[in-house]
C-alpha cells in the first residue's frame, strides 16, 4: 500500500447531515455517532472528501446545498442519489430485511428476496460511480458498513487502483448462519477487493476467516495479532480488528457540566427513593428489551424487597417507524411495561419509567450520571457504544454496568462489567440484585477499571489505527491524533436559502 495518500474519502450510506428541502429554503440536520465525531476533523484538516446519501429522494440538484455545507464543514461533500423504490430495495430490503438481522445471528426475520440483491448491487454501483469520479490516484478510500459491501469489486470492475478500506460497525456472523445467504460467495469476493478490512472484535474476525477458508479456494493467510494479511490468486488483503469507542473527554467532562448536574438533580428528584436502572436502545429487535423487561419482572418477583427500592428508566428512540416488524415490537415493548406496572405499583412507586423519544445530549449524560446501574443486554451487538458512554459520564465512579456478552464491548469491558446471557432470565435478573447489592468500594474499581480502558482506547485511537493499518506504515500524511482531538467542529443544525 502507497505511504504517500493524498487526500481521506470517506463512503457511508449517510452523508454527516441530513438535509430537507423547506419551500425555496434547506434545512441540514447534523449526524450523530462516533463515526461522524471522529472522521470530520480529520476530513475538515486535510481537506478531504465524503460521499454518502443526503436524505433526499429523487432527482434534485444539491449542488447549491452542498457547496454550501462543504464550504463550513472544511471538507468536499458529495451526494448519492436515490429514488424511492431504490431506497425501499437497496436500504430497507436487502441492507435491513437481510444483511441486518443474518449478521446480528436472526437468520428467522430475513427476507432473501432476489430483487433485493439486484439493486443493493445497483446502489453500490452508483456509490462506485461517484467515487471514481471525484478521486484522484493516491486518494485512500474508507468505506463504511453494511449497506456497501460490494463497493470495492464495482470500483476494481471500473478500473480504479486507488487503496480502499473497509469496516463492518456490526458483527460478523458465524459459518453456520453466514452459509445461509444466497449470495454469500458474492459477498466474500467483494470484501476481497479491499485492501484493509476492519471487523470490530477478534471473534468477528474470525468468523470471517472461516467463512473465508470454506468459500474461497486457494487462500493462504500469514502473520498473528490485530491484523493478519491473507492471500488469493491476484490479491493480498489485510484483515483486522479495530473496536470502535467514544470522545471518552466529551462524556466526562460534558457529564461534570452544570447544565447535567442541574437535571440530573430534576431526575433524582422525579425518582427519590431507591436505586435507577438505566437501558437505552434505539427501537430494535436485537436490543434484548423484551427479555430485559421479563427479567426486571423476575426480580421483582423474587426480592419482593426491592419493590419501591429499585425503578427502570428504559429509554427507547424511534427507529424504522414504516417498518411494521418494528411497530409490532413497539406494541409488545408497550404491553410488557404496562402488565410490570399494573402488576407492582403502589403509591408513590412505579417500576418501570418508559420513554419512547429521543433525548438530547444533556438529559442523556444526566441519566448516565444519576442511574446507579446501567443495564445493556442487546442479544447481540457489534459494539454497543452506550456501555462505554455511560462508564464515561459515571464521574462519581458510584455505577454499575451489567453488560451482553454478545456485545461487542464485553471483551474491552468484561474485568468491570457484570456479564450476562441476555436470553436468560434468572442470571440478569441475578446480576441486577448483585449491582443492587454492591458496595461502594466495589463500585469504584470496577467502573475505574472501565473508564481506564475506554479512555486508552477511544475513538481517536480506533482512527488512528485503523489508518495506521491501511497504509502499513506511519501516519506522517495525517494530523496527529492530539491535533485533531480538540478541534472538532461539527455542522450545527442550519436553514439556508
Amino acid at each position: 500500500m502507497n505511504d504517500e495518500i493524498r487526500r481521506l474519502v470517506i463512503a457511508s450510506n449517510r452523508l454527516p447531515f441530513v438535509l430537507e428541502r423547506l419551500g425555496d429554503s434547506w434545512r441540514s440536520t447534523p449526524g450523530s455517532g462516533g463515526l461522524v465525531t471522529a472522521l470530520a476533523p480529520v476530513l475538515r484538516d486535510r481537506g478531504g472528501l465524503w460521499v454518502g446519501w443526503p436524505g433526499i429522494v429523487g432527482d434534485v440538484d444539491l449542488s447549491p446545498p452542498m457547496a454550501y455545507l462543504s464550504r463550513n464543514a472544511g471538507f468536499t461533500m458529495q451526494p448519492v442519489s436515490m429514488s424511492q423504490e431504490e431506497l425501499e430495495m437497496y436500504y430497507r430490503g436487502l441492507s435491513n430485511e437481510v444483511l441486518w438481522p443474518l449478521f446480528h445471528d436472526l437468520q428467522s426475520y430475513c427476507n432473501f428476496e432476489p430483487a433485493y440483491w439486484k439493486a443493493y448491487l445497483s446502489i453500490n454501483r452508483r456509490f462506485a460511480s461517484v467515487i471514481r469520479d471525484s478521486t484522484l490516484p493516491g486518494d485512500f478510500v474508507w468505506v463504511h458498513d453494511y449497506h456497501l459491501i460490494c463497493v470495492a469489486s464495482e470500483l476494481r470492475a471500473m478500473g480504479v487502483s486507488s487503496s480502499l478500506g473497509f469496516f463492518l460497525h456490526i458483527p460478523f456472523p458465524p459459518l453456520d448462519i453466514f452459509v445461509k445467504l444466497p449470495w454469500r460467495t458474492e459477498i466474500l469476493r467483494a470484501l476481497l477487493d479491499f485492501d484493509l478490512i476492519g471487523f470490530q472484535t477478534a471473534r468477528d474476525r474470525r468468523n470471517f476467516m472461516h467463512c473465508l477458508r470454506t468459500f474461497v479456494r486457494d487462500l493462504t493467510v500469514e502473520g498473528k495479532g490485530q491484523v493478519v494479511t491473507v492471500s488469493v490468486p491476484g490479491r493480498t488483503v489485510r484483515v483486522g480488528y479495530f473496536p470502535i469507542s467514544i470522545d471518552y473527554d466529551e462524556f466526562s467532562l460534558g457529564a461534570r457540566s452544570e447544565e447535567v448536574s442541574e437535571t440530573a438533580w430534576y431526575i433524582h428528584e422525579k425518582i427519590p427513593e431507591g436505586k435507577i436502572v438505566l437501558g437505552v436502545d434505539r427501537l430494535d429487535y436485537t436490543k434484548g428489551i423484551r427479555y430485559r423487561l421479563r427479567a426486571f419482572d423476575h426480580l421483582l418477583r423474587e426480592h419482593p424487597d426491592l419493590r419501591g427500592r429499585i425503578t427502570l428508566v428504559q429509554i427507547v428512540v424511534p427507529s424504522r417507524r414504516d417498518i411494521p416488524m418494528y411497530r409490532d415490537l413497539k406494541i409488545e415493548i408497550e404491553r410488557l411495561v404496562g402488565e410490570i406496572n399494573g402488576r407492582f405499583t403502589v403509591s408513590g412507586w412505579v417500576p418501570i419509567h418508559y420513554l419512547h423519544r429521543s433525548l438530547d445530549r444533556r438529559e442523556l449524560l444526566a441519566y448516565y450520571r444519576t442511574a446507579e446501574i446501567a443495564l445493556i443486554t442487546p442479544l447481540k451487538d457489534g459494539m454497543n457504544l452506550v456501555a462505554k458512554e455511560y462508564c464515561a459520564a459515571n464521574t462519581e465512579l458510584t455505577g454499575a454496568l451489567i453488560l451482553s456478552e454478545f456485545a461487542g464491548a464485553a471483551p474491552q469491558l468484561q474485568r468491570g462489567a457484570l456479564l450476562v446471557n441476555p436470553y436468560d432470565i434468572e442470571e440478569v435478573a441475578g446480576a441486577l440484585f448483585r449491582a443492587w447489592s454492591m458496595d461502594a468500594e466495589e463500585r469504584r474499581e470496577r467502573m475505574n477499571r472501565m473508564q481506564q480502558t475506554i479512555q486508552r482506547y477511544d475513538i481517536y485511537w480506533w482512527v488512528d489505527s485503523f489508518l495506521r493499518a491501511a497504509i502499513a506504515g506511519t501516519l506522517d500524511a495525517f494530523p496527529v491524533i492530539e491535533e485533531y482531538q480538540s478541534s472538532i467542529n461539527l455542522l450545527s443544525p442550519v436553514e439556508f436559502d
